[in-house]
């Protein structure tokens, strides 16, 4: 217990995480532009998913709604960085993670304080320029090596 608690909270001196950098063959260009493509994905999905309470109304969305919600902001992402010479290939594995997450952390969050903070956590997952735990370089260095092979 003691060894995942240290995982999951001690920072890991700089000097350590751009060795990591370097043997995991990490760019600190590509995690921005991987940053930016969750953080735009975050903001198209967050600006036009009707499934809110809003109030006097409660719009309730099928999974399928969802799915087709999902799908319809995975492609204007990819248009918008197409339009910006970055070609992202439309599915994947990499597609399949942003899905799951966006489904666990948005789309039916365990509770309701991770959706309001989602911005945040992705934004501070992608700061390459912040102190590092263990467990924030690994998602870092998944989530990097599913989209730098899905670039096309």
């Amino acid at each position: 217990m003691e060894n995942f608690f240290s995982w999951m909270t001690k920072l890991i001196p700089k000097e350590e995480v751009i060795i990591w950098f370097n043997v995991h063959n990490i760019h600190y260009e590509k995690v921005e532009l991987f940053g930016d493509i969750f953080i735009s994905l975050y903001r198209i999905i967050d600006e036009t998913y009707l499934g809110e309470d809003t109030g006097e109304t409660k719009i309730i969305l099928s999974f399928d709604d969802i799915n087709s919600h999902f799908e319809w902001a995975w492609a204007t992402l990819l248009d918008n960085f197409n339009k910006e010479n970055i070609s992202i290939k439309l599915d994947g594995d990499h597609k399949e993670y942003v899905r799951e997450f966006f489904i666990d952390t948005y789309y039916f969050p365990p509770q309701k304080n991770i959706k309001e903070t989602l911005d945040e956590f992705l934004l501070d997952t992608f700061d390459y320029k912040k102190s590092f735990t263990k467990s924030d370089l690994d998602i870092l260095t998944e989530i990097y090596h599913l989209f730098n092979k899905n670039l096309n």
